[in-house]
């Protein structure tokens, strides 16, 4: 049998619009509030931290949404993305299934936040905007708006959560070399800030209140506008190059996948490889199952509540209707800081109250005992948030063996693990451990959502 095989699109084949599965849902979802009145928010509501071409996208109910041409031409730094046949670790596993992957970590920062920092960049540029300020967990997100905004001429100032800043100071350094402002945050430097360390002079942080302290700076500032890396809608819209590129390349494999999985934490990556692929099976009846993988030391999907609640622990953000562990909830310190965030996309909320999607919480050892393996089968250092789409992977690997089916897998590799090797380091001197929620901080927190009348 032969070794595992790249799937490899033609510079041509990047794609020309960004994929929106509202245009083919069974119901729209529900709509963001304004936290004073209640009512739905407009335009004008957002008009004072992001340019007016983003929150047209935000509430687009268009199936395509064109891709600018000077976005298209910086894609072309690492895109189209290669997709795998993993046939090394269907050996390694004794699978008789079969597993592809799609890999993200080719992008100059070395995950798929590009994706959206570059746009997200660009439409700010051309409004005018000069200064970004936005947040960042593990610092995936932290490095590539630094990127894309030294691309563009902008000062990005980066708000990063403090744990992670703490144990990833390569990731710091990455975002200082592109030119961006790094911060350990709760700090001193906002009013949100000083309100949490007031509180909790030891906080570890977490991305609901690094989140607050970049969207005040944009607040106050007329210069500034914030940008996010996940969650919203335009996020996830720009991220569906991943799925789109996935689906030609199955093509090209002469597969389908039977099951697509990727890592969720605010969503963006597992709604950019997941939403093309659901949006095609509801079109052409071709069935899929997807499943998003979580921690479960910070379950949100499988442990939250769909509810309306901030987007931030500060309550500057509107409210969305989301799967939330609660504004306040602060989970566990762990490696996987990109997935530390107390909600989910509610766009991904919204399809998992429809059905399309499910999803699994997973531990992080066994996460970590997954990723060695595929690194010793397939040769790359997994990021500590994709470590959870491969356990996934594995497990359903594992039961397509103990079944006798031969299914197809496809996951997504979120992006390199190159600036995360002491999680790696702590795994093999068997520091690492699995820590859980606290349940009564978590009743806590969901005991404080915002009233919202029905």
């Amino acid at each position: 049998m032969s070794d595992s095989v790249k799937y490899l699109l033609p510079e041509n084949r990047i794609p020309k619009a960004w994929y929106n599965i509202v245009a083919d849902l069974p119901a729209p979802p529900p709509p963001p509030l304004h936290p004073g009145t209640g009512q739905p928010i407009g335009p004008a509501d957002l008009s004072a931290i992001f340019p007016m071409a983003l929150i047209a996208q935000e509430v687009t109910a268009e199936r395509e949404v064109e891709i600018p041409e000077p976005v298209r031409e910086i894609y072309k730094l690492w895109r189209p993305a290669p997709l795998y046949r993993a046939r090394r670790l269907e050996r390694a596993l004794d699978t008789p299934a079969r597993i592809y992957y799609k890999y993200e970590g080719v992008s100059p920062p070395g995950s798929h936040k590009p994706n959206t920092a570059v746009p997200q960049a660009f439409y700010n540029r051309e409004a005018g905007i000069r200064k970004l300020s936005t947040e960042t967990g593990a610092g995936q997100w932290g490095s590539s708006l630094a990127f894309a905004g030294q691309l563009f001429g902008l000062d990005v100032k980066v708000y990063m959560v403090k744990v992670s800043y703490q144990q990833k100071p390569y990731r710091r350094a990455l975002m200082e070399a592109y030119g961006a402002t790094c911060i350990a945050s709760p700090s001193e430097e906002t009013d949100s800030g000083k309100a949490i360390l007031a509180k909790s002079p030891d906080s570890p942080g977490s991305l609901g209140i690094a989140i607050s302290e970049a969207v005040e700076v944009a607040a106050k500032n007329a210069d500034t506008n914030y940008a996010l890396g996940s969650v919203l809608n335009h996020v996830l819209l720009h991220q569906s190059v991943i799925g789109i590129e996935a689906i030609e390349q199955m093509e090209m494999a002469g597969d389908w996948p039977d099951v697509v999985i990727a890592c969720a934490g605010g969503g963006s990556n597992f709604a950019g490889l997941s939403f093309p692929f659901v949006g095609k099976s509801l079109r052409e009846k071709k069935n899929v199952r997807v499943v998003a993988a979580e921690p479960a030391a910070c379950p949100s999907l499988t442990r939250g509540k769909y509810a309306y609640d901030f987007g931030d622990t500060g309550h500057l953000t509107p409210l969305v209707k989301m799967h939330t562990l609660g504004s306040t909830f602060i989970p566990p310190a762990f490696h996987a800081g990109g997935l530390r965030y107390h909600g989910m996309a509610p766009m991904v909320s919204h399809l998992k109250e429809l059905g399309l999607v499910e999803a699994r919480a997973v531990r992080q050892i066994a996460c970590f005992e997954a990723a060695v393996a595929f690194a010793r089968a397939e040769g790359i250092i997994p990021a500590p948030e994709s470590t959870h789409a491969i356990r996934v992977a594995f497990d359903e690997a594992l039961r397509c063996k103990a079944e006798g089916k031969a299914q197809t897998i496809l996951f997504g590799l979120s992006g390199h693990g190159h600036f995360d090797m002491q999680a790696y380091t702590d795994y093999f001197a068997g520091k690492l451990e699995d820590r859980d929620y606290d349940e009564a901080a978590l009743k806590a927190a969901l005991a404080e959502l915002p009233p919202v009348a029905a």
